[in-house]
């Protein structure tokens, strides 16, 4: 289980990096979209495990994998807005203006972007992690969940009663 928590972790902060590097190359929002102090985007962490749980037979052929991987990041993604907007009252991402979009919570374009992207994770990139990630101890683990569970509730909190994804970005001197 520790495993699947370090891999949750893992995949959340990778989410969060390529987030930061969409926004540079692209011009796009610099707003946080993770956690209150961790760099984490959970959207991503849940969506890459998802997608390292899709039967062998998926994830051993590549056409397969293509599209059941974008299939199950795209309804995370979907599944993300709705608990975002209904639950704590905010919208981290926007694709109205996108083609193929449904309600502005998923595009095909970001739904192809994860088909693509759940190659490396499956053929590369987990292969290479789990292994070290299930040599972490318990205790250190442990402390990690607890660490993430805490700032996860936090910035729930704080996204609930502020309905407004600025209060994340503790780190900017805000205006008065």
């Amino acid at each position: 289980m520790l495993t699947w928590l370090w891999s949750f972790a893992v995949y959340s902060f990778l989410g969060f990096l390529l987030e930061v590097a969409f926004a540079r190359a692209t011009g796009g929002r610099p707003e946080r979209k993770c956690l209150l102090v961790l760099p984490l985007c959970p959207v991503y962490g849940l969506g890459a495990c998802l997608i390292l749980l899709l039967p062998r037979a998926v994830l051993l052929s590549p056409p397969l994998l293509f599209l059941a991987g974008g299939l199950t990041a795209t309804a995370v993604e979907y599944a993300a807005a709705v608990c975002y907007e209904k639950g704590l009252g905010v919208a981290f991402w926007d694709y109205r203006g996108l083609p193929g979009n449904l309600k502005g919570r998923v595009c095909l374009v970001f739904s192809l972007a994860w088909g693509l992207l759940a190659l490396p994770l499956a053929y590369c990139l987990h292969p290479a992690l789990a292994p070290r990630l299930a040599a972490i101890p318990a205790p250190v683990g442990w402390a990690m969940a607890a660490a993430v569970g805490a700032d996860l509730a936090l910035s729930s909190l704080l996204l609930r009663r502020r309905g407004d994804i600025l209060c994340l970005q503790w780190y900017r001197k805000q205006p008065p």
